[in-house]
């Protein structure tokens, strides 16, 4: 099995249990905190991404492309350069960040988002900062030399974490008020960050092939061409994650100030924007763990290719991740809009959100495909039109928001809409950008294929929810109708040629039953 094989599936398995961890967080954090507390926590978890996205400066990506080719070179002086220059780029700016977004709080929590309650979420975001300044560059490093086991072990360790503490935490300050309890809740996620690198740091240091606090300075001021070779990648990446980081913070103030134009109290705005971001949205983008641990895996695997001009194996691997995100994200699609109302009731006591997960579903394919993309265009070193892709897809998704959601008729589903809108087009500019760099063939019949068997084993486990077992626990019943659709859509797969069997035997335990 190859490193990039073998990384792809460790992340995936780890992907999996995160996301699978995640849900338990959110329908712990659901039920703990109730809409108003989620809809608190999900206005100012944008602003946490967004300040992630600045300490890492886009950072993560240039070291494991960076690591990657010094690693094909067997130059590890340059891998310790890029080490030490990064670590001391992004600690510089948390000592600057996490003073600035204390005392910027207050000014954001009731000018921007129109809840001052949001101010303690905001609040508790700060003790993160410099925590991400660093696990952020050893995740790079690791992921640099296709070792992928440190960062998947780290991010179940952190998500196991969260949930240990969230409910404990949210029921200590639920007494105090919501905003108390949101607040927890931010809390305990920066506890899971801290766990996390303390895990990276402990395994780098067992496994390090130099020391790296001797002659730490000395490194950094010698670092100067290491510095812009990172830049040159990390700029233009920080770019496409700032650009959807600030339309993301700015979302629920476009969303808060267009429902209150379309005669929405700020507390039922709120709540909606809970519904949406807080239960529908989770759930909806839970399959994109195999398009992250693809996407991650994509960036030194094409990097260290296209170091040695192997254009067919760029292009053999970009097939491979397109393929694989098709029949996992097909799957996906077809569960979450079949069964949509049984998993928010089952998730959460309530099919509140179901409406969103149904109208959002079909699209989300695009979302699913929009990972891998970008990946391939920082490993070639296009960054920058991933940037420009991402600007453009910002602007008009948030133009959509502020021209739908401020009409009555369509209120919070506008939000919806003009979030579908501006995944759909960056992905579709990503995909036009990569062709015109990277040939490969595209099986317009295998796309054909795949989409009548979706439509086939949707309705297959419409058919088993609506008529089996109805006496039975909603559970037992969701179960069997995911099992018909699975079973149903793996057999197609395979008599249609989408699976084949030698691709299975690359998969250590099937190939051994096989």
């Amino acid at each position: 099995m190859s490193k990039f094989l073998k990384g792809t599936f460790i992340l995936l398995i780890a992907g999996f249990i995160t996301r699978v961890l995640g849900f338990i967080y959110r329908i712990v954090l659901a039920r703990s905190i109730g809409e108003e507390g989620v809809g608190l926590y999900m206005m100012a978890y944008p602003t946490f991404i967004l300040v992630v996205t600045i300490t890492q400066l886009g950072l993560p990506v240039a070291i494991s492309k960076n690591i990657a080719e010094a690693e094909a070179r067997g130059d590890y002086p340059e891998i310790k350069k890029i080490l030490v220059v990064s670590l001391a780029t992004t600690i510089s700016l948390s000592i600057i960040l996490t003073p600035a977004i204390i005392l910027l709080a207050p000014i954001l929590a009731t000018t921007l988002f129109t809840d001052p309650r949001t101010y303690y979420p905001l609040i508790a975001i700060a003790p993160a900062i410099p925590i991400i300044a660093v696990s952020s560059v050893l995740r790079g490093y690791f992921q640099g030399r296709q070792n992928m086991r440190p960062s998947a072990v780290s991010q179940i360790l952190e998500q196991v974490v969260r949930i240990t503490l969230i409910a404990v935490m949210t029921k200590a300050f639920l007494p105090y008020g919501v905003h108390y309890a949101a607040a927890a809740a931010m809390a305990a996620s920066v506890l899971g960050e801290l766990v996390s690198l303390v895990y990276l740091m402990t395994t780098f240091k067992l496994k390090k092939r130099f020391p790296l606090r001797k002659n730490f300075f000395q490194f950094a001021q010698k670092g100067k061409q290491t510095f812009h070779d990172l830049m040159e990648i990390a700029l233009p990446t920080m770019g496409s994650r700032m650009i959807g980081s600030v339309a993301w913070f700015f979302e629920p103030i476009v969303v808060a100030h267009s429902l209150a134009l379309a005669g929405v109290l700020a507390v039922n705005g709120t709540k909606l924007y809970g519904l949406l971001t807080g239960y529908a949205m989770p759930l909806l983008m839970l399959p994109s763990f195999v398009t992250f641990s693809l996407a991650t895996s994509l960036v030194p695997a094409i990097s260290e290719a296209n170091s040695r001009n192997n254009h067919k194996l760029i292009g053999y691997r970009l097939q491979q991740a397109l393929r694989l995100t098709f029949l996992t994200g097909g799957l996906a699609v077809i569960v979450l809009y079949v069964l949509a109302d049984p998993l928010m009731q089952l998730m959460y006591g309530s099919t509140k959100g179901s409406y969103f997960i149904r109208l959002m579903a079909p699209f989300f394919l695009f979302y699913y495909y929009q990972g891998p993309l970008q990946a391939v265009l920082q490993a070639l070193n296009l960054a920058r039109a991933a940037m420009i892709n991402s600007l453009i897809g910002a602007v008009v998704k948030t133009a959509v928001i502020f021209f739908l959601a401020s009409q009555a008729s369509f209120g919070i589903t506008g939000a919806a809409l003009g979030i579908i809108v501006g995944f759909v087009l960056v992905t579709v500019l990503h995909f036009a950008t990569v062709l015109k760099k990277v040939t490969f063939p595209f099986y317009i019949r295998d796309y054909l294929k795949g989409f009548l068997v979706m439509g086939a084993s949707g309705w297959l486990g419409y058919w088993l929810f609506e008529n089996i077992l109805l006496s039975e626990h909603l559970l037992l019943r969701m179960l069997c109708s995911i099992t018909g659709m699975g079973i149903s859509y793996i057999v197609m797969l395979l008599l249609f040629g989408l699976i084949k069997k030698d691709e299975l035997h690359r998969i250590p335990w099937i190939g051994k039953l096989l």
